[in-house]
């Protein structure tokens, strides 16, 4: 008997049915708001395994690529084939919190009697409340927090994998997927997660949604620009700035922040709510560096400080509160599970930490369950020990030469030589971005008084074991500080302060931009980089 399966739960195959009824079988929850009829496109599922299982895509799943499918169409036609397919928008272990700095109340929107105002101007009656909602879209993952506007209090968090992932797991790839004839998909399956996500809070806080009168989202440029529906293809070629950027640079705009009517982007809160985007830095680094910097206070800092918000495009940015260089490093997904073979997200199942005891790996999983994979910083922690112990050389050639270790014999998790290349080149991507942002703002390792370390996967990782293969400068431990998401921290303050806005909007014109690629030696320390051995320090060129 052949089975279809979704999070560990399986029922029995039958010829005729969609995924979809699988999905209401296993009591797997498959988005959906254009009942079951193919032009919502919001039950988009991964076919893991058994693809050769199901019918050929339909016309209506044309915009797909790879192993998705479109729930409701795809429907089974081998039932002697095993099946496995995943939801795009699952509750992986996301990091929501951030540390931040204090910051006033002082919103856009405020209560005068019976009446809100935004900046002055009346847009509704009192209702009982006023909500603000500040979003991190992450490639990888959207954090959205709800804020009370009348008390700068939190009312709720939420999390969910960005559900563009079907247009590639990184922002190039999403790039070249939306500059196709598939233009907007990316747009509508994010404001769909968002709408569903506004939704639910509201139900579960006993609100109503036209009491949301204003988001701030930040991104970098490409995600930040998808959510608006705007036209991403300059970003993915030379010199990579977005038509924002462009605008503003030909002085036909005064910066590169965005403001937009809820209804005009479709989002349901109040029609009349004003939908703001951070503004971008430079090229790739954009709004969710920003609000980083924010979230930590940039203009108070009077030593040199390096800001490295990890992730699928990972920003650095190097200086104090009179001078700040950054740039974007290209990482790609492996660090975030993507291209290793049992590589995975931060979820339930993933190994988060790995030791080797001499004779087998002791790990450890989120929420203590048999292992499914390994999430970023249990592959952090496993490029270490095997460096540590000899088991690998820095040119990550594995001991005897062999071409694959296994993990954990009995869930059958391996790591290869193409899982260390890949995890090579992404580590080299963030290597450069620290080395030539210290070396242009003319400092050493030595000389950063402070690190912060931005996103959920570097507040989890180790940092003695990031240190010692090179993915983090060696600046002295106890000089590390973990911010968590401080790019919803930032947003947070962009959504309850105008002052803190409008400073993010002055500094962010005036942060030098560095483009690694056009570094002269650039392949040089990229492929220093790929070597998992401590950084060299960067050659003071100036003070």
């Amino acid at each position: 008997m052949a089975w279809i399966s979704c999070q560990s739960r399986r029922c029995a195959m039958e010829r005729g049915r969609t995924v979809f009824d699988f999905a209401d079988q296993l009591a797997v929850p498959v988005p959906t708001s254009c009942g079951r009829k193919a032009t919502c496109h919001e039950c988009i599922v991964e076919i893991k395994t058994g693809a050769e299982a199901l019918c050929p895509r339909t016309g209506a799943e044309e915009f797909l690529r790879g192993n998705y499918r479109l729930a409701c169409q795809a429907v089974v036609e081998n039932p002697e084939i095993d099946v496995e397919f995943t939801l795009l928008q699952r509750r992986p272990k996301i990091l929501t919190t951030a540390v931040a700095s204090p910051c006033e109340l002082d919103p856009c929107v405020v209560r005068s009697g019976d009446k809100v105002l935004y900046n002055g101007e009346v847009i509704d009656e009192y209702r009982g409340h006023i909500y603000g909602a500040a979003i991190d879209v992450g490639t990888t993952t959207i954090v959205i927090e709800l804020v009370d506007l009348a008390t700068g209090v939190t009312v709720c968090i939420v999390s969910l994998e960005n559900p563009q992932r079907f247009g590639g797991s990184d922002v190039m790839n999403r790039i070249s997927y939306d500059s196709g004839r598939n233009r907007g998909e990316l747009h509508k399956s994010v404001i769909s997660a968002l709408n569903r996500e506004l939704k639910e809070m509201c139900k579960q806080l006993g609100i109503m949604r036209q009491e949301i009168y204003e988001v701030v989202v930040v991104g970098n440029a490409t995600m930040r620009d998808l959510f608006f529906g705007l036209d991403v293809e300059t970003i993915g070629q030379r010199p990579y700035k977005s038509v924002v950027e462009h605008e503003y640079r030909a002085g036909k705009r005064a910066s590169t922040c965005l403001v937009e009517l809820a209804h005009r982007l479709g989002i349901l809160t109040h029609p009349q709510a004003r939908i703001y985007g951070g503004p971008l830095i430079a090229s790739h680094v954009g709004a969710d560096t920003a609000a980083d910097l924010l979230a930590i206070d940039i203009a108070s800092q009077r030593d040199v400080v390096m800001l490295i918000d990890v992730g699928t495009n990972t920003e650095v940015v190097v200086g104090h509160a009179g001078r700040l260089v950054a740039a974007s490093c290209p990482a790609g997904p492996a660090f975030e599970g993507g291209l290793i073979k049992y590589g995975m997200t931060a979820g339930d199942g993933a190994i988060e930490t790995l030791r080797w005891n001499g004779n087998a790996w002791d790990y450890r999983t989120i929420g203590d369950v048999p292992p499914t994979g390994i999430c970023g910083s249990g592959l952090i922690d496993l490029l270490a020990e095997l460096r540590r112990h000899g088991l690998m050389t820095p040119k990550g050639v594995f001991a005897n030469k062999v071409r694959e270790l296994t993990i954990v014999p009995d869930a059958g998790i391996t790591f290869s030589r193409d899982d260390m290349s890949n995890l090579a080149q992404a580590k080299a991507a963030n290597y450069c971005g620290q080395f030539i942002a210290m070396r242009s703002f003319g400092v050493s390792p030595d000389q950063i008084r402070r690190v912060f370390l931005a996103g959920a996967f570097a507040n989890y990782v180790n940092v003695a074991s990031a240190i010692e293969i090179g993915f983090l400068a060696p600046v002295p431990e106890d000089r590390v500080v973990k911010v968590g998401n401080a790019s919803v921290a930032g947003a947070r303050q962009m959504l309850i302060s105008r002052r803190k806005r409008q400073s993010m909007e002055e500094l962010a014109q005036r942060i030098e931009h560095i483009e690694l690629e056009t570094t002269p030696d650039f392949f040089d320390i990229f492929v220093e980089g790929c070597q998992f051995k401590p950084m060299a320090a960067a050659p003071v060129l100036r003070v």
